[in-house]
């Protein structure tokens, strides 16, 4: 017999009771007994519990059915409890009592035996964040347990004889022989419209003391990914703001884009940046921090309210002070909050920062439950542990609402190392990456994206015909210029066309350099590389171009504003506005120096004059 109630040939009945059950009653239950599990249990084991207050408990093997007073209690607490999370149209407090009258007299009035069981085990070993219990036969992979003490865990191995469970809590009061409850419920989280704005553990319990959250529904944290069939092509940008990205390396909603590097190379930096250019264009954002010192994450909060982000973002925090449980399910909790808003046909930007931490926090998981270790002691199992993680992320048919998630996976490199096992996992489930060097950092190119590693495999079909026309070649002509520059360092003598190439890579170079925290709009960019590809920055020196950029642009706004509202508008970028912008730009560089001579040589109608143009 498979049911847990026969273990090895064996049969197991017992009822406890406070008054001794009547003849009739009994020959009842016999007779359950033998329908329920096909034997006639005539060793029917009887004992008397004075601390049940009434009622009766019969246990079957594992199986458990609570008619006593106890039981009727808990499922009385149950439903209040549910009753709260989930009231009806008049508020708690005005319809509490009336409901609860009805409650209390539904339950006095039909109260009949149930046939619903719990499946009760014990506890053989408890510590470090592990319980392994014996005795739950049917337990499933990501149920929740309950133990004794009030803590759940949540089923990670099953074995022959017992499954290991890791805790959302402490394992203090969890010792040998302690029970545990199958709830037949799987591992979620409470999501809703008012977790925006607010910093959440693991869980989705609040940690900014801003009061309780209202939640609209609960997500498993472990779902499914869309299908094929579900799918829609990537093809609508998802605008980083960030120069360098968003004309060589686009990223499209629905993608999924690693950025990856050594530690202190800005892999944070670029993400925020990404979050904050999302203010007014109708995308949620939702930040999980995995790993992170709680000082750092709360700095981070602290900036994206500074810069108003935070309304339209949700902080999700798992930091290092936390188990290695919470760390471990934190992406999965963020992603079933991205699905909630993408199931409403929003488009979501989440951050994993970083999953390097993910990885190490599963690892000390796996070996704790004794798993054989693989490559660097990770389990075998370590890519199914981010693939199903990253492949959550889609954008959806229109048929299904036409909502996306956009992953922005962060990975730490050591010593710039991408071939080690847990960046060539995520690069091969990845759509590309953006891989930050060390090098460039300190050399002062910020943010420090090699070009030649770095790719997007969307390419074009994420970029807007305006940025794809503005940003041309200018991957190639980058990759050249750094090319000339290695074999020319030596030389001295470089003919005109060599010299001239180096000038405008160094130019290219230097607009690509960009502060935190300010990122630039879509007409801001194809005006900068329509100026740089007019060769419009060539006479300028080389440390003030980004001086002459921020002022370029300022001067194309007050002076030609219809230049921009068109490439805002039409998102595309003809010849003929081209020439404008280029026009424009010689204009302006025409008229500064104009300026800076008349002031450097005292001709005060000149000065005027200028200034007045």
């Amino acid at each position: 017999m498979t049911d847990g109630s026969a273990r090895n040939g064996e049969f197991r009945a017992k009822l406890s009771y406070v008054t001794s059950p009547a003849p009739e009653q009994l020959e009842g239950i016999r007779s359950f007994i033998a329908q329920k599990y096909g034997h006639a249990a005539t060793d029917l084991e009887m004992a008397e519990d004075v601390s049940l207050g009434n009622g009766f408990i019969l246990q079957v093997g594992n199986d458990v059915y609570d008619w006593s007073a106890q039981g009727r209690i808990r499922q009385l607490e149950e439903r209040l409890d549910h009753f709260k999370k989930n009231p009806p149209e008049k508020t708690w407090k005005e319809s509490i009592p009336q409901n609860l009258i009805s409650i209390l007299k539904s339950e006095i009035e039909e109260f009949h035996l149930e046939t619903k069981s719990q499946e009760v085990g014990t506890v053989n070993w408890a510590g470090d964040g592990i319980v392994n219990v014996s005795g739950i036969d049917h337990a499933v992979y990501g149920e929740i347990i309950l133990f004794d003490s009030g803590v759940k865990g949540m089923v990670q191995d099953i074995r022959r004889e017992e499954i290991g469970c890791i805790l959302f809590g402490g394992e203090k009061d969890i010792r040998e022989g302690s029970r545990a409850v199958r709830t037949g419920k799987r591992a979620g989280i409470p999501v809703g419209e008012e977790f925006l704005g607010r910093v959440v553990n693991a869980l989705g319990s609040p940690l900014d003391a801003a009061g309780p959250i209202r939640e609209k529904g609960y997500y498993p944290i472990e779902g499914p990914a869309p299908s094929i069939v579900e799918r829609e092509s990537v093809g609508v940008p998802l605008e980083t703001g960030i120069l360098a990205i968003d004309s060589m390396f686009p990223i499209g909603r629905g993608q999924r884009e690693l950025i990856i590097g050594d530690r202190q190379t800005g892999k944070t930096a670029i993400a925020i940046d990404t979050i904050l250019n999302q203010k007014d264009k109708d995308v949620v954002c939702i930040y999980v921090a995995i790993g992170q010192k709680a000082s750092a994450v709360a700095k981070l909060v602290n900036s994206l309210k500074q810069k108003g982000a935070l309304e339209y973002t949700a902080v999700l925090s798992a930091p290092a002070g936390d188990s290695a449980t919470l760390q471990y399910v934190a992406p999965y909790s963020g992603t079933a909050l991205a699905e909630y808003f993408m199931h409403q046909g929003k488009d979501v930007l989440i951050v994993y920062d970083d999953l390097s931490k993910h990885a190490v926090a599963y690892r000390a998981l796996s070996l704790l439950l004794e798993r054989s270790p693989g490559r660097e002691a990770y389990p075998g199992d370590v890519f199914y542990l981010h693939s199903r993680l990253l492949e959550r992320s889609a954008r959806l048919s229109k048929e299904k609402g036409g909502g996306s998630i956009t992953a922005l996976p962060i990975i730490e490199t050591q010593d710039g190392d991408v071939s080690a096992y847990i960046p060539t996992n995520v690069i091969s489930i990845t759509d590309g990456q953006i891989f930050l060097e060390t090098e460039l950092f300190f050399a002062g190119m910020r943010p420090a994206v090699n070009v030649g590693l770095s790719v997007s495999r969307v390419g074009g079909a994420a970029q807007t015909k305006a940025m794809k026309k503005a940003a041309g070649s200018i991957r190639i002509d980058l990759a050249q210029f750094r090319e000339t520059e290695v074999f020319t360092q030596f030389s001295a003598d470089l003919d005109p066309a060599t010299k001239e190439q180096l000038q405008y890579g160094h130019a290219l170079t230097e607009l690509l350099k960009q502060p935190l925290g300010k990122p630039l709009s879509l007409k801001e960019q194809v005006i900068t590389l329509c100026a740089a590809k007019g060769k419009v920055m060539m006479s300028v020196p080389r440390k003030q171009i980004k001086e002459f950029q921020m002022a370029l642009l300022a001067y194309m706004e007050k002076r030609h504003p219809d230049i921009g509202k068109q490439i805002e508008l039409y998102k595309d970028l003809d010849e003929e506005l081209a020439r404008s912008i280029v026009e424009a730009a010689k204009e302006y560089a025409s008229g500064m120096y104009a300026t800076k001579t008349a002031a450097s040589t005292g001709d005060a109608p000149a000065l005027a004059a200028t200034s007045a143009g």
